[in-house]
């Protein structure tokens, strides 16, 4: 293992926090090292394996369209692509897909389409907004729309003509729109952010400004989408109709895949040569996507979702009555829970790795988790066990 970790050092650039950990093998809920140790995976990749790590059904899926063929040029059509946009058009709001390999590529398309739109209507309607807190990627648009100056500080000048608002505040909101905005981005649940939901209070506001000054929603739903929260979208929770949704994560079930949604009245803004990707819809993720979206929709999922959460949601609200000096808040949605334990965040993590439990803490003191939605309650007690066990420790 050491001979690996030197190596990655030495070849690869060094821009990821590594966990001291080389995997060999993944099934389900689980990972494991070259030692044969199994750990407990409560965060999926980043919600990347929403439907398991080594999912058969995705590799059956993988060999079956490579044997056809791995990769063809955009130049020619292909059956999975065309079956994969088929399912999310006929189950979201979209008319039509573009797809891209990533969610940064596909905000960095929602800008392209957003700037076209202003520019249509009006040559001085370039005015973009996000919110505080949020994060949309890191290449430079869609770091340009993360609302966070520790991403941002190193790398300016960022895209010009990019404002921010308070997250869920309604005054600041209006004061930042005007007849120059073209477009707004929200997430919906921010996820880098400390696993923070949005208000229907807000939501109603931005959808009466949508109208009024005539700029184009965009919900980020890379993380919060396909499921992670009990529903497709998670845009189907709230009285919300985006213009454009952007997906990625675990879209290909695992392979380089995401997805810009957009509604019927857009549709046709972006002509042939002003947008494309070489390897965006590859076949291969495509074909894993269908398998994805179809499991996701099967007729039981979202009530084992939803019975699963409430389990995990329940028995987590037990352990913050039990030591409320460590748990400070829980939220979230479906199977994307955030546990505030402030100042205990990292400690907890290490301590979760030496009992063979991985979990991800985002915004410095959110215990963030994001199992895969296929896993079982005994699976969750497993987890709630062995934080228990790291809490308690911690009086």
């Amino acid at each position: 293992m050491e001979n690996i970790f030197r190596e990655d050092k030495k070849y690869i650039l060094n821009v990821y926090n590594r966990i001291n950990l080389e995997i060999v093998k993944s099934k389900g809920s689980y990972l494991y090292d070259e030692d044969g140790n199994k750990y407990l995976d409560m965060f999926s990749g980043l919600s990347v394996n929403n439907i398991g790590n080594s999912n058969e059904e995705i590799i059956q899926a993988i060999l079956k369209q490579s044997s056809d063929y791995i990769h063809i040029s955009n130049y020619f059509v292909s059956k999975s692509i065309v079956k994969l946009a088929k399912l999310l058009v006929e189950n979201t709001h979209a008319s039509k897909v573009f797809f891209t390999n990533s969610g940064t590529e596909s905000n960095e398309a929602a800008i392209k389409i957003a700037r076209k739109f202003g520019l249509s209507i009006n040559k001085g309607k370039t005015h973009i907004l996000a919110a505080y807190n949020s994060f949309h990627g890191r290449t430079l648009g869609s770091l340009s729309l993360t609302g966070q100056k520790k991403y941002q500080e190193n790398f300016k000048p960022l895209l010009p003509d990019i404002d921010y608002f308070i997250y869920n505040n309604i005054e600041d909101l209006k004061q930042k729109v005007n007849h120059k905005t073209c477009a707004v981005f929200i997430e919906l649940i921010q996820g880098e952010g400390g696993i923070i939901q949005i208000d229907n209070s807000f939501v109603k506001c931005l959808n009466e400004l949508s109208k009024k000054y005539n700029f184009l929603i965009i919900v980020d739903e890379i993380q919060t989408g396909l499921g992670r929260t009990g529903e497709l979208l998670t845009s189907h929770y709230y009285n919300i109709k985006p213009h454009i949704t952007t997906l990625a994560k675990s879209l290909g079930g695992g392979l380089p895949l995401g997805a810009v949604l957009v509604s019927k009245d857009i549709e046709n803004l972006l002509k042939k040569g002003e947008h494309g990707s070489t390897f965006g819809g590859n076949p291969v993720s495509c074909a894993c996507g269908e398998v994805v979206i179809n499991k996701i929709l099967e007729k039981d999922f979202k009530k084992d979702l939803r019975r699963k959460s409430n389990y995990l949601l329940d028995k987590l609200y037990i352990l913050k009555d039990k030591y409320p000096h460590i748990i400070k808040d829980i939220r979230g949605k479906g199977l994307m829970i955030g546990i505030d334990v402030g100042e205990y965040a990292f400690i907890i993590k290490e301590k979760a790795l030496e009992k063979k439990l991985i979990i991800n803490i985002t915004n410095k003191t959110v215990i963030r988790l994001l199992p895969p939605l296929n896993i079982d309650t005994k699976e969750i007690d497993e987890f709630l066990d062995i934080f228990e066990v790291i809490i308690s420790e911690r009086i």
